[in-house]
């Protein structure tokens, strides 16, 4: 790439405080005359505090040194709104590593958060081109703009010098200046679902007179579902639509418009989006069809939408899409195509599927669940489950959040963002193509190199209960929006079916639930029998959740029993879960009122029509509440590493190589050693003399092996002679070997004797979709054959490295299997979390293996390893900026 060329990531879409969009970009000398516009409409007042004299216009030569940039010393990015600048920062390098910093934001646009995210995207483009620390001169007066540094996240150092206010700070991507950016982009995501779910007046452009058609369901729901708001119909060909006055245009509506429901052709809904920009329109949601789910013609025209909405400051759901619904009685919009307005309740649930939402909705109102808010996304062309997190996160009426997924654009944001809900929230998931690895038409997502398996861990590494299928979802979701968290795995069984009993238990037994507990209290068994065994399992210290069966004898109503589980499920602090009458959902005879509004408060009993279902929803929160309550732990300590050294390799020796490049040993043991792993040397041989300078030079007790890539974790292969300690025994050695193994099909080298130990793997690669990705197996060919292997998504804490040990079927060979010695499992957690910080501090390592490590009582030894750099194309979705994603394929969809 030419040194006056930026790179492509430099230029996004963005969004700003108050949920707006935004566009920014590297600044272009044809960018001179929108400079001009821009500078007009500055007032004299923030031009003072840029240039600090008055400067009331631009002469040419400043215009030209401002438009003209090399983007490597002089970098300047703008800030466009419907194709007006209406900002613009900039950095001068002025020496080596130092540069000075400077912004100039439109008064109507200040408030808005635009300095920070200038000073965010500068801040990167400065450490991709060696800048160190950067400048700052303010008068002390402009509190605004200290403020905006003081706020950054970097340490700030200052002094005054005439009259001037000089600051300096170091742009290191800490960790706390990383969290500064993710809370503001937490707070502009959550800020800008916010506009759809409580707007004050809607739009319905393509509202219709006739019935059975998309325009007058949405005109019907709106006002059928109570919406507090005001309720506008778009018509140019009609007077009036279901009572409503129709207007020609959104612009011709008297009044503010804060949402347009937009159901026209789609070839007509570019128009649309610059009607409802011209009107101030905060967001819209698009039902129509047409789009990328149709083709080719489709994707372009979808494309060309997201970006004429996101250039405008507007927000999109869909299209293609169902629509939203928010349940609290102040708002209580239904702006979806579903004639059910679900019941009043805990849980947010997003959907992908249009298809799919209408069923999903009635499911919820059978099952008396309730939801919060719901959002169909459709093509899920804007906003995306992550916005919708967000959101969830600080929504007080939101207690449970539902996902049904059939793509993940951005998964490594995803996971930093369900990590933090589910610390506070449970998030239950259904994801589709799970097996197929498909991808639904409209959904734009990069190929996937990692393996199922690796999207699986990332779900249990966030919390979430992922489920595998909208009824399970139901199943769990109604438990935990009832019922409080178990705090273990022991659990009672009581009932009046010895039967069903000894189905729960068995059923417990399958998903790793414990039995402490079980009476079967007989057929003739009444409301005072359940009570007394309900209550002494409750009060059992032993027990941590209750599964109560009862199925009625004849002409038995079951009405007191009701009244028990009702009564005791409300006052419990351990779950209890039932299958009462073989009922589904949570019956009225078991609800609890709710203060709230919801149709079934907390403590409320749900009920399941088979005891297995009721036992794998326990199971599924079990696993949850235990994540929960297991610590994460620390990352490795930074300061053992030293990423410097690590990074300049890396640069070094990747250089301009397009195609990438395999590291020697050397460089793969200096890269290792830089991340405190050290790994054994060996010396590569060519003949038996070789072979005895290298034992010589080793001091003997050294192995002699083959390094065939057919060979590599094959024990039951003779390509290793260990133990040798004499010249004889070397040349011994060498014969027998190359006898096996022609020294033409497989190089040889000597090691020393390494001590005994369960032979294991690390791995990372860099993944198109998931960035880093980290595995850990048993060494051999059996765990290859069976997939044997556990997977996390860096950064890891100590919990994640000490599960993925634990968690591959073949663990117990290191933990005494058959006598044998316990292994140093502590010391395979740390050559995990390494390997997992090097890849995700290094980007451009597109694979790094750990081949062999012998683990053992005392400790591991890295006797084999390799890595391969590759260029990377673009910066990770999740990287120390904020920006949105394009259609294009340029970034990821969040």
């Amino acid at each position: 790439m030419p040194p006056d060329a930026p790179p492509r990531h430099w230029e996004a879409d963005v969004l700003l405080r108050d949920g707006g969009t935004a566009h920014i970009r590297p600044i272009t000398p044809d960018d001179a005359g929108l400079l001009v516009e821009f500078y007009a409409r500055v007032s004299d007042r923030s031009k003072y505090y840029r240039f600090f004299s008055p400067m009331p216009n631009l002469s040419d030569r400043d215009v030209t040194r401002f438009t003209h940039v090399d983007h490597v010393s002089r970098v300047a990015l703008v800030l466009t709104l419907q194709g007006r600048m209406i900002a613009v920062g900039r950095y001068d390098v002025v020496r080596p590593g130092e540069a000075e910093v400077a912004f100039l934001v439109e008064d109507e646009h200040q408030g808005r958060g635009i300095a920070q995210l200038l000073l965010e995207h500068l801040a990167q483009a400065g450490r991709e081109r060696g800048v160190e620390k950067f400048l700052a001169e303010v008068l002390p007066d402009n509190a605004r703009m200290i403020q905006t540094f003081r706020e950054a996240g970097y340490r700030i150092a200052s002094e005054y010098d005439d009259g001037v206010l000089c600051l300096e700070f170091p742009i290191d991507a800490t960790d706390t200046a990383i969290g500064v950016m993710q809370g503001r982009e937490h707070r502009a995501e959550a800020a800008s679902i916010e506009h759809f779910f409580r707007p004050r007046s809607v739009a319905i452009i393509g509202a219709s007179r006739r019935q059975d058609t998309i325009g007058q369901t949405l005109v019907r729901n709106l006002v059928m579902g109570d919406y507090t708001g005001r309720v506008f119909a778009v018509n140019p060909s009609a007077q009036a639509v279901s009572g409503l006055p129709a207007y020609e245009s959104v612009g011709e509506i008297p009044g503010p418009v804060d949402v347009a429901i937009v159901a026209v052709p789609a070839d007509a809904v570019q128009d649309v989006v610059l009607d409802c920009a011209a009107k101030g329109v905060r967001g819209l949601v698009v039902i129509s069809s047409g789009f990328a789910e149709s083709g080719e013609e489709g994707r372009r025209r979808q494309r060309r939408l997201v970006g004429l909405s996101r250039s405008y400051g507007l927000r999109l759901i869909g299209p293609n899409c169902l629509g939203i619904i928010n349940t609290d009685p102040n708002v209580s919009i239904n702006a979806s195509l579903s004639r059910v307005m679900p019941p009043r309740g805990r849980a947010g649930f997003f959907c992908q599927s249009g298809a799919l939402g209408s069923a999903i909705l009635e499911t919820v109102q059978n099952r008396g669940l309730g939801l919060s808010t719901f959002v169909s996304a459709g093509n899920r062309a804007d906003v995306s489950g992550n916005d919708l997190l967000q959101y969830w996160e600080e929504d007080d009426s939101t207690e449970v959040v539902l996902l049904y997924l059939e793509s993940i654009g951005n998964p490594r944001k995803f996971s930093r963002i369900a990590r933090r809900v589910s610390l506070r929230k449970p998030i239950i998931a259904v994801r589709s193509g799970r097996t197929t690895q498909g991808v639904p038409m409209g959904h734009a997502v990069r190929k996937i190199a990692a393996p199922p398996e690796a999207v699986d861990a990332m779900f249990r590494q966030a919390g979430v209960i992922q489920v595998d299928t909208l009824e399970e979802m139901f199943d769990v979701a109604q438990l935990v929006a009832h019922q409080p968290l178990p705090r273990g795995r022991r659990v009672a069984i009581v009932g009046n079916s010895d039967a069903l009993g000894l189905l729960a238990a068995d059923a417990a037994a399958a998903v790793g639930l414990v039995v402490n507990r079980s009476v079967a209290l007989g057929a003739e068994a009444g409301a005072e029998d359940f009570e007394d065994a309900l209550d002494a399992a409750i009060d059992d210290p032993d027990i941590d959740a209750v599964v109560a069966v009862y199925i009625p004898p004849l002409n038995v109503s079951g009405e007191q029993v009701a009244n028990v589980l009702a009564a005791i499920g409300e006052q419990s602090d351990k779950p209890l879960v039932s299958t009462f009458l073989g009922v589904e959902g949570v019956p009225e005879l078991l609800r609890v009122p709710d203060v709230a509004g919801s149709t079934a408060g907390r403590g409320s009993v749900p009920s399941y029509p088979a005891v297995e279902a009721a036992v794998r929803a326990l199971a599924r929160v079990v696993e949850y509440a235990v994540w929960l309550r297991t610590p994460d732990g620390a990352p490795p300590d930074p300061a053992d590493v030293d990423g410097t050294t690590a990074r300049d390799l890396v640069l070094r020796r990747l250089g301009d190589t397009p195609g990438g490049v395999e590291l020697s040993r050397d460089d793969v043991t200096a890269l290792l050693g830089a991340y405190g792993i050290e790994l054994w040397p060996a010396r590569e041989v060519t003949n038996a003399d070789e072979a005895v300078a290298a034992g010589a030079e080793f001091g003997w007790d050294v192995v002699l092996k083959a390094t065939a890539h057919h060979l590599r974790e094959r024990p039951d292969l003779a390509h290793v002679w260990r133990n040798i300690d004499t010249e004889v025994q070397m040349r011994d050695a060498w014969a027998s070997l190359t006898a096996l193994v022609p020294v033409d099909v497989a190089g040889f080298v000597v090691q020393r004797t390494a001590p005994p130990g369960v032979p294991i793997t690390v791995r990372s690669i860099e993944d198109p979709l998931f960035g880093p990705v980290v595995s850990f197996g048993i060494s051999g060919p059996m765990t290859e054959l069976l997939g044997d292997r556990a997977y996390r998504i860096p950064p890891l804490g100590s919990r994640d490295a000490a599960a993925m040990v634990r968690e591959v079927r073949s663990s117990p060979m290191l933990f005494g299997y058959r006598g044998a010695e316990l292994v140093d499992t502590g010391e395979i957690e740390r050559l995990i979390m390494r390997v997992a910080q090097m890849q995700n501090d290094l980007p451009q390592i597109s694979a790094l293996e750990l081949g062999l490590v012998l683990a053992g009582a005392e400790g591991a030894s890295v006797l084999t390893a390799s890595a391969r750099l590759e260029q990377v194309a673009d910066a990770r979705s999740d990287w120390f900026v904020r920006r949105m994603p394009t259609q294009a394929g340029d970034t990821l969809p969040s």
